[in-house]
């Protein structure tokens, strides 16, 4: 029993380490729960998908999938133009205030478009395969027997930050009351997309 909760222990804050990072999952996951848009869906959304990319880990197809680094490449490639663009409209926000998120309702069809946006960051940050797949991937084999405890630690870490971070973002509703509360917001969120796209572009 203490072997087993010595592996979900050490998995658990192995994985929050990787994860709470603030990147581009993280200031999306931020900003709808700031808005209280989509958070249930949004949250649930990166839980799982890291609950699937941990497993893949755990079950060895990171190993299988450094074969390949030219798929890596490609995704990093799409990930960094779809982070560019993001950014773009993040920092045309910033410019143009009028055009600017209310945290005051919810405009027709955002949800669709959180989800997709969502799943986007998601699956084509190469950064989450890195983390996830990879790294989290090679530190519980090193567990042996107890890799997939391992694994469920980390599913747990993935779970309980990205509810606090969309859940928790609600605290801060008497802030966001302020349209220039949403420009600091929107800058940041630029800043973060802006860096994070070059990068995977430039190989980084």
């Amino acid at each position: 029993m203490n072997h087993f909760l010595t592996a979900a222990a050490a998995g658990f804050g192995s994985g929050l380490s990787l994860i709470v990072a603030i990147g581009a999952q993280n200031a999306f996951v931020l900003r709808q729960g700031m808005r209280r848009d989509a958070v249930p869906a949004v949250v649930g959304i990166c839980a799982l998908s890291d609950a699937v990319l941990i497993a893949l880990g755990v079950g060895g197809v990171g190993a299988v999938v450094v074969a390949w680094p030219g798929a890596v490449r490609a995704v990093g490639i799409v990930g960094g133009a779809f982070l560019l663009c993001y950014g773009a409209l993040a920092a045309r926000r910033v410019l143009r205030p009028g055009d600017g998120l209310r945290a005051d309702g919810e405009a027709a069809g955002s949800r669709r478009r959180a989800v997709l946006t969502c799943l986007a960051l998601t699956w084509l940050n190469p950064h989450v395969y890195l983390d996830t797949v990879f790294l989290l991937g090679s530190l519980a084999a090193d567990r042996g027997p107890l890799r997939w405890t391992f694994g469920l630690g980390a599913a747990l870490a993935s779970l309980c930050w990205f509810a606090a971070l969309g859940f928790g973002a609600r605290l801060l509703g008497r802030l966001l009351a302020r349209p220039t509360a949403w420009r600091v917001l929107d800058g940041l969120v630029a800043l973060t997309m802006l860096v994070l796209g070059a990068a995977l572009l430039l190989g980084g």
